[in-house]
């Protein structure tokens, strides 16, 4: 059969939109000879929806969406994902569902069995999952239909099972000809070399050919994707679509003409265009134009600007130069020349006269020799309050805060100042990715100057000041980082990752202090699978576990 795996970016909520989106791609798919066409998991709702799902009328109108669809359906099938309502008088009101439309028909309604409930994931909150789900009969074929987590009953990156149901090995013993999975996996960095190892071991395990269709696209702090790919029979790849863009697989699954391999880029690589095409679906989703980035010469806010003018295009960044009495000339000629080489509008907003309107109006006892930390965090506030207002004067503007993954993690950030903001692209990016990603940005040209990346890390609030004057080197923050955040590994071993203990009890005691300033933070941008924010639910009001605990 020659099928079609449509990646499409749909948006949350749009059904109208998101119609127009699978109809436009089944035109292709039609044209390019696909009998049927595959769509992702919630196509025509979006993924996730969240409490949308709860919402009275939700569901309803996802099923008006779906058969308004299906009777514009011709030639070439199409299994789309949405919600439908649960008609069961027990259980959640709703179903995370697949139907086949054919010929104006809805030929068969399936629904979802394994609701992940883990990270992003919420779903056991919202959907009822299915009693049954037997292959759909359809052209002398049983399609054996799967949603996203159905595949992950075995994950091959876990030693624990979560679920005790393997949903794609049912299909394969209930008779499935071809095994299809419609899926909304978020990207998190190695999670494409998972993906494969578990697609070819169903693959290989059941005998039979598997066609997998992620969603593309951002969405709030999730960011799908693509790279949908196809399995023989054997588990060997056959197929792959773009990398975080919207694609359109079209292949014969008995002879495999047709099918192609896109390319797919390094670790680095991905993440920086994932964090490219969150910033630009972040804007185009919630409307908005233009993007405010505060330009201080480091290296952070040299790599959101880069990132945006990619997502966004130059004519609509403008970095913001905000220069005080504690501002090298190097910082200040260094912004120069990074607006020049992504050629983006520079705007200049000395603050030196506002931190002096602030310092007489907070009293005598302000201003009196070096600032402490309390005058230092008035600097960022100024800056924070000028980003804001240029914003909220420019039609649709908005401001992308510059922090990183390191920074937030150990509290380095100042409510109201440099956190002000709708949109955090690197809050998952270590520092340690920052450089990287400064790498993988001057891979043709250089972008940002080579002196912003050669400098020590400062925020210039005081004389001389640098980041590590504060805080530990940071490979030694990014080390306690990934053992304690991201790994969860014990105190112990937090200490060998970092070597030593005083250092690593200090940077555990801060993360876990800091945490009523992350839940302050705009969103930012997942890649990891520990990332702070909507799959990290922390209390900020807790005591030292690990002393009463004897750790």
């Amino acid at each position: 059969m020659r099928i079609a795996l449509a990646q499409i970016d749909a948006r949350v909520g749009d059904l109208r939109g998101n119609s127009e989106r699978i109809l436009n791609a089944l035109d292709e798919a039609a044209r390019r000879g696909a009998s049927l066409a595959v769509f992702p998991e919630q196509t025509l709702g979006g993924y996730p929806a969240l409490d949308l799902w709860e919402e009275p009328g939700f569901d309803a109108a996802n099923e008006r969406a779906l058969g308004a669809l299906a009777r514009k359906v011709r030639g070439t099938a199409a299994l789309v994902g949405f919600v439908s309502r649960n008609r069961d008088r027990v259980g959640k009101a709703a179903r995370n569902s697949v139907a086949l439309l054919h010929e104006g028909k809805i030929v068969a309604v399936r629904h979802k069995t394994l609701l992940p409930t883990y990270d992003v994931f919420d779903e056991a909150r919202y959907f009822e999952p299915a009693r049954e789900n037997p292959p759909i009969r359809w052209k002398g074929l049983k399609l054996g239909v799967t949603i996203c987590e159905d595949a992950w009953a075995v994950d091959p990156s876990s030693s624990r099972r979560l679920y005790k149901k393997d949903p794609v090995a049912a299909q394969a013993k209930a008779g499935a000809d071809i095994l299809l999975n419609l899926s909304a996996s978020p990207f998190l960095r190695g999670k494409t070399a998972v993906r494969r190892k578990l697609l070819n071991a169903h693959a290989r395990r059941l005998k039979k050919p598997l066609l997998y269709c992620n969603a593309v696209g951002g969405n709030d702090e999730i960011v799908f994707d693509g790279g949908s790919l196809a399995y023989d029979a054997k588990g060997v790849l056959r197929a792959r679509a773009a990398f975080a863009a919207q694609d359109l697989l079209v292949m014969d699954t008995d002879t495999w003409e047709g099918a192609t391999l896109a390319a797919e880029p390094n670790e680095v690589g991905q993440c920086g265009e994932v964090l490219t095409l969150g910033i630009k679906d972040f804007a185009a989703k919630c409307g908005l134009q233009t993007a405010f980035v505060g330009l201080s010469g480091g290296i952070d806010s040299a790599v959101v600007a880069a990132l945006a003018a990619r997502a966004l295009g130059p004519q609509r960044v403008i970095g913001v130069s905000m220069p005080s009495a504690y501002s090298s000339a190097g910082s200040v000629s260094d912004a120069k020349a990074l607006a020049r080489n992504l050629g983006i509008e520079l705007k200049t907003a000395p603050i030196a006269g506002i931190y002096q309107a602030f310092l007489q109006a907070c009293g005598p006892d302000w201003g009196q020799g070096t600032p402490d930390l309390a005058e230092q965090n008035l600097q960022a506030r100024a800056r924070g309050a000028i980003l804001m207002s240029l914003s909220n004067k420019s039609h649709r503007g908005f401001v992308l805060t510059t922090g990183n993954k390191s920074e937030l993690a150990v509290g380095y950030c100042t409510l109201y100042g440099d956190m002000c903001g709708a949109l955090a692209p690197l809050a998952d990016a270590p520092k340690r990715l920052v450089y990287q990603l400064a790498a993988w940005l001057n891979a043709e040209r250089e972008l940002i100057p080579r002196a912003t990346i050669d400098k020590a890390p400062s925020a210039e609030l005081k004389p001389g000041q640098k980041d590590q004057d504060d805080l530990p080197p940071y490979d030694q923050i990014d080390d306690a980082l990934e053992a304690w955040v991201q790994e969860r590994l014990s105190p112990a071993r937090v200490t060998r990752a970092v070597g030593s203990r005083a250092v690593a009890e200090t940077l555990m005691d801060r993360m876990d202090w800091s945490e009523f300033k992350r839940r302050q933070a705009p969103p930012g941008l997942k890649i990891s699978s520990k990332a702070f924010g909507l799959g990290r639910r922390m209390p900020i009001a807790k005591a030292g576990w690990r002393e009463r605990a004897g750790l």
